[in-house]
Parts: structure tokens; sequence; C-alpha cells
């Protein structure tokens, strides 16, 4: 059968993207209502979900995903106002510096809830739901290139990135006979809000240095790749994660040079 352009359309579907206030989870759900979604919005911060439900047109509501009692709460309230999400997003996620000799417990472990706990409560709510209905759906995790390498003074952070993609991969298999795909997302230097405010001009340009294709990456490039996963456009794809990266997890180490702009390994 040929592909068509209809393969990549989302009319009729309904999604739930986590931390969609701001940053690449807002960019996401934007992407998705530009493919005809009904798009709801998990976001703990109220200003956020308020400020990009409305610019959006999109049903927000305010959630804090690492509570599962929460969790239970906005599914219940997105089916009632938009119907079954056969599309989920895992895109909420932190980070702070946490060096290993100065890691604490209660770190950990707030680290490892902001990005990798509520990937298992989110998954488990909306695939029940999906399982019990007979449907199929589209899982996304958002993980990153640190799931994948070093990451000195993030060792928790990383870590927890790396079960992402792990569980990925397991959820992919145990929900196929389910006719539900669940897929990752590994983006590296990306331009947010919060990039954008920590960084200035000059320290983007340079970064430029460290990824093949020469430029930090954009928000609706991630959501590009989200879109498709989503769609029907990606049916047979299932248990991967795609570094939408520019090239940076193909490098291994291999970096432009500042002087001649040739490759150069360390």
């Amino acid at each position: 059968m040929a592909i068509s352009p209809s393969d990549i359309v989302l009319t009729g579907r309904v999604a739930v993207v986590t931390g969609g206030g701001s940053g690449i989870g807002r960019g996401i759900a934007a992407g998705l209502v530009a493919f005809g979604a009904a798009v709801a919005i998990w976001e703990r911060d109220p200003e956020t979900c308020m400020q990009t439900a409305e610019s959006l047109g999109i049903l927000g509501i305010t959630t804090d995903v690492r509570d599962g009692d929460q969790v239970d709460a906005a599914l219940q309230r997105t089916e009632t106002e938009l119907g079954v999400a056969s599309i989920l997003v895992n895109n909420a996620g932190g980070v702070f510096s946490s060096p290993l000799l100065e890691t604490s417990e209660n770190g950990w472990d707030a680290l490892y809830r902001a990005n990798l706990g509520h990937v298992l409560l989110c998954t488990q709510r909306i695939a029940r739901r999906l399982v019990a209905a007979g449907l199929p759906g589209s899982i996304v995790n958002l993980t990153s290139i640190e799931g994948v390498r070093a990451a000195p003074g993030y060792a928790a952070y990383a870590a927890a990135k790396a079960g992402v993609i792990s569980y990925t991969k397991t959820a992919a298999l145990e929900l196929a006979p389910h006719g539900v795909r669940v897929n990752a997302i590994a983006p590296d230097i990306t331009l947010t809000e919060g990039l954008e405010l920590l960084a200035g001009g000059a320290e983007m340009t340079g970064i430029g240095n460290v990824v093949p294709l020469g430029r930090p990456g954009r928000v609706d490039e991630i959501a590009s790749v989200a879109v498709f996963l989503a769609s029907n456009m990606s049916s047979y794809l299932t248990g991967q994660t795609l570094h939408v990266d520019g090239g940076t997890h193909a490098a291994g180490g291999w970096h432009h040079g500042s002087r001649t702009g040739d490759y150069r390994l360390g």
C-alpha cells in the first residue's frame, strides 16, 4: 500500500503532553494541534499551563505527574472533555547539578521522580485504558543524549534518562500485542526558552562546534519527530530511541576544530 499525506494527519485523535507548558513540551503540543489532534497538557506550573492552553486553544490541566492521584484525576478530566487519549508524550522532566560524591538520597530520588518515575505512571494509566478499549496508540518518551553518554556532575539525571531508554524498549514489547507503540526521542542542545536565558548568543554560536550540523536544534525540529511517531507514518516503528541531535550521538566525541573546521577527536 502506498503512503499518503493523510497518514500524518491526527484528526480525531486525543493527545496528552506532560510538561507541556513551555519548552519542548509546548512545541510538541503545538505540533500535534497543527496536525489535527485534540490536545491536553498536564503541566505542574499553573501560570504556564493556563497561558499555553489559551494560546494554543487546548485543554490545560495543572498536574504534578509525579503524583499518581493527580495523574488519575487529570486522565479522568481529559477523557471527560476530549475522549480517550491514544497519544501520550512523556515530556516532563528536570535537572540540576548533582556531583557523584555530593548526591544525597533525596537528590537522587528527586531526579528519579522528575525524569523516570512519572513515565511509568502516565504510560501505565493511559495504556490500561487503551488495552481495555481495544484501541491502538502511540507513546513517546522524551529522554536525552545524556542517557547514552557520561555526564559528569549529572550522574543521577543521566541514570534516569538511561532508564527511560531501557523502559521504552520493554514497554514496547509488552504493549506490542495490543497495538500500542512506544518510542523515545533523545535531543541534545535545543534552543528552549530556558536555555536561551542561561546562555548568550556568543555561547550558542560556540555550541555549534560540537554539533556536526553546526548549530543547536530548534523546538519545532523535536516536535516534528513527535508528530511522526504519533502518526500512522511510523506504524511499524516501536521500541526505538531516535536521536534528534544534529549528529552529536553519531559523532561519539568528534567535533569541528575551532581553527580549520575539520573534525577532531576529544
